[in-house]
């Protein structure tokens, strides 16, 4: 029987750069997946690599920001080992205070013009300040992450639901999938929302509900900023869509959308950004994020020796996975991290 150095459980964007980054460091690595590749939190992402202003919790700050310096060199490498365009855009981001408010004073950012900036939004009256924010395309990005994985020698198993982690002799030993035993010294949880539906145990990750509507912009130059604003978030691509989204709602295993819900979201895009009023919505989905009760992802390593997860990044997914691969990397290859994991340690939950 084959045997794999790591098994990484969950093939959305964390769990394949991990993979990807263990194969570059030599390990044999086998990532399996519930369903296909990328198609959950990965797929319904927006790809805002928000990694200033407040939304970031400041234990969390040291980890974002690392990752978006490492993003550029990241994004490169995925499109020359894949052939995918990831579509990394570096516009920067236009934050919004609520009508009648001010933007609070950020580190590296600075008051604008809306209107020059960007002529076409509706901000009368309200004021905005740029952030040097990227995005990217997370579709594109997992492709790019998948196909570079494979290309570096990862073997990926889809369709097969991991039941448990094996332990023999003290130590994890594989997985038990729904049709079959794959053997590994080393294994890594990174099945996001379903994380805690695995033995032995019980990650404390749940699923958060968000809604995203798509437009397809009457022209590419109608905006190329990224816009936040408190009401909704506009991000637009190269290829001319333009993404307005999204809803959190705590509300189980629940992917439908709700015809209400995206009128809402079209109606705030809308006010924002009226050119919309005549443009053809290309598509509407709901995606479910791995949330834990404090919002902070769960990074390290496990009672189990031998297991590791790396899970529950909510809304950060996209921009913390390479530097969510790095660090990982490390403390499985027994090393120290240059960030402190121990705040993101499961053992934080207790029993």
């Amino acid at each position: 029987m084959k045997t794999w150095d790591v098994i990484v459980i969950g093939a959305g964007i964390i769990g394949l750069s991990l993979a990807r980054e263990l194969r570059k460091r030599g390990a044999s690595v086998l990532v399996v997946e519930r369903g296909e590749p990328g198609r959950q939190a990965s797929h319904a992402a927006g790809g805002m690599l928000a990694n200033c202003g407040d939304e970031i919790p400041s234990v969390l700050q040291p980890l974002a920001n690392a990752s978006a310096e490492l993003y550029p060199e990241f994004v490169h490498e995925l499109e020359d080992e894949s052939g995918v365009h990831v579509d990394l855009r570096s516009y920067g981001t236009l934050l919004f205070a609520a009508p009648g408010h001010s933007v609070p004073e950020m580190p590296a950012s600075n008051p604008v013009n809306v209107r020059e900036l960007e002529p076409a939004l509706a901000a009368e009256g309200r004021t905005a300040i740029l952030l040097k924010e990227r995005s990217v395309c997370p579709r594109a990005l997992t492709e790019a992450a998948l196909k570079a994985a494979k290309h570096r020698g990862v073997d990926v198993s889809s369709g097969t639901e991991v039941l448990s982690v094996e332990v023999a002799a003290g130590r994890a030993s594989g997985v038990t999938t729904d049709k079959t035993f794959y053997p590994a010294t080393k294994v890594v949880n990174c099945a996001g929302a379903w994380a805690g539906q695995i033995a032995p145990l019980a990650m404390p990750t749940r699923p958060i509900k968000g809604q995203m509507v798509c437009f397809a912009m009457p022209s590419r130059e109608l905006l190329k900023h990224v816009v936040r604003a408190p009401e909704i978030y506009l991000i637009p691509r190269s290829d001319g869509r333009l993404l307005a989204g999204a809803t959190v709602e705590d509300v189980g295993f629940d992917k439908r959308t709700v015809p209400e819900t995206i009128q809402g979201l079209r109606r705030a895009a809308l006010a924002l950004l009226p050119a919309l009023e005549n443009a053809r919505v290309l598509e509407d989905w709901a995606g479910l994020r791995p949330g834990t009760p404090d919002n902070l992802p769960i990074l390290g390593t496990t009672p189990v020796p031998g297991y590791f997860v790396a899970t529950g990044h909510f809304r950060d997914g996209i921009l913390l996975a390479p530097a969510t691969a790095r660090v990982m990397a490390l403390l499985i290859e027994g090393r120290t991290p240059e960030c402190d994991l121990r705040p993101f340690s499961v053992e934080r939950f207790g029993e």
